[in-house]
């Protein structure tokens, strides 16, 4: 994939947070990342996650990263 070319993964961190009702906020303090970090990644802007951030949010989410992660078919 060329650098500019725009990925097609979609980041279901919103619904996540709302089925489980907990705030970005909430999260953010217990995987120990910025807000604004989750907010990128809520919101589909991040170009790349660590798998050590993958696995601390699906450790408090309780969920696999398949239920975080999909392809979006444009």
């Amino acid at each position: 994939m060329p650098p500019d070319e725009e990925h097609r993964i979609k980041v279901h961190l919103d619904r996540l947070l709302a089925e489980r009702g907990m705030t970005l906020s909430e999260l953010a303090a217990k995987v120990e990342v910025t807000v604004v970090n989750l907010s990128v990644l809520k919101n589909d802007r991040a170009k790349a996650i660590r798998f050590s951030t993958l696995t601390a949010i699906c450790r408090e989410l309780n969920c696999q990263p398949g239920d975080l992660l999909s392809i979006r078919e444009d």
